[in-house]
């Protein structure tokens, strides 16, 4: 394995200090929740060894939003990006292949690359709608492809998949022999009807998600990977056996308690994400220095500047920081021109979200 540490993780506001930002827009949750919030006492919990695939309840929880899925089809993780490095590393090596959509979270294109597997990137094209190419992506596969990685709703572009292109993913996974995995993160997220898992569509498929993303609780490391291959999905435990043996027995009771309230939670979440995308749709509309592929999912946009900003992208962001005090995630976090970035409407509160787009106009001006 050949780390490398990406810049998304060096330049995250956590890194360089949340006391810097005053507007902050980098982020790609929801507002952070307290215990408190929440409504939460932590009870006595016995700090034991639980079960090596996370606690039977909340793994049927999880897998009753899939028609035809089990608990024993769910294997809990640290984190979404637990599940990710579990599946790369249980599928991919040196001499193997992978296509992957770039821009993309970048755990989906780092893991691979520091395994040191052959890819090809699908790149996705503003001018297309960030949509995926299923007949240009299905010539990307070769006889060594193993996987095939996606995401739905889209990180950084909030753009979701549709039903049939799902479904032909699916079928192009299954025609060659490999694996479809797509990281589901913002599957709750969603402002249309979500697709269904996966997973649920074949044994050749694999869902990832968490609760980071639509909950607040990314301090709870607690995501899952699905899958119906009874086999895979006992080489995926292996790989969580040695890594960690097993989850942490108070995320794991946070966890269960945030699944059982998941559909109270997404009753007040849902109409508040559908009012910040309108705030930022009404100041994209008036905004003639920036354009974008509305999204339809997640709480993450990926604007594009119609122009070099005065002195250059670099001196935008540099204003947009220091003189405005606001904070989005430049396009080089995800492999794009500077002239992109991605903007996050869900974690700042609303006063903070408008302050934060007037600061963007602001600094585009110089």
């Amino acid at each position: 394995m050949r780390y490398v540490r990406m810049p998304i993780e060096k330049e995250s506001p956590e890194e360089y200090g949340y006391d810097l930002i005053r507007f902050n827009l980098s982020e790609s949750s929801v507002s952070d929740r307290s215990f408190k919030a929440l409504g939460l006492d932590l009870p006595d919990i016995t700090l034991l060894y639980g079960e090596h695939r996370g606690p039977r309840e909340l793994r049927e929880l999880i897998a009753a939003e899939g028609a035809g899925l089990a608990a024993d089809d769910v294997l809990l993780t640290g984190g979404a990006a637990g599940a990710l490095f579990i599946i790369s590393t249980a599928l991919l090596g040196p001499g193997d292949h992978l296509v992957v959509v770039r821009p993309n979270y970048a755990t989906n294109i780092e893991t691979p690359r520091a395994i040191g597997c052959d890819i090809a990137y699908h790149d996705l094209r503003f001018e297309d709608g960030f949509a995926i190419d299923v007949e240009r992506l299905a010539a990307e596969i070769t006889p060594r492809t193993r996987l095939i990685s996606v995401t739905c709703p889209h990180n950084p572009t909030g753009v979701a998949l549709s039903l049939d292109q799902l479904q032909a993913l699916v079928g192009l996974a299954e025609r060659h022999g490999c694996r479809l995995l797509v990281d589901e993160t913002y599957r709750d997220l969603s402002y249309t009807p979500p697709l269904p898992l996966a997973a649920s569509l074949s044994p050749s498929a694999i869902s990832v998600s968490s609760l980071s993303k639509a909950y607040g609780v990314p301090g709870v490391r607690m995501g899952w990977v699905i899958t119906r291959d009874p086999a895979l999905q006992e080489t995926f435990l292996a790989a969580k056996e040695q890594i960690s043996i097993c989850g942490s027995a108070i995320d794991e009771w946070v966890a269960l308690q945030v699944v059982r309230r998941k559909a109270e939670l997404l009753a007040e979440t849902l109409p508040q994400m559908r009012r910040r995308l309108a705030l930022v749709a009404d100041w994209m509309a008036g905004e003639p220095l920036l354009e974008w592929v509305p999204p339809t999912g997640g709480v993450v946009c990926f604007p594009r500047m119609t122009a070099e900003p005065a002195g250059g992208t670099a001196a935008f962001y540099q204003r947009l920081l220091q003189a405005h005090g606001a904070y989005v995630g430049p396009g080089h976090w995800f492999e794009m021109s500077d002239r992109h970035f991605r903007l996050g409407y869900g974690w700042p509160t609303s006063e903070e979200l408008e302050g934060g787009l007037k600061a963007i106009s602001a600094a585009l001006r110089g």
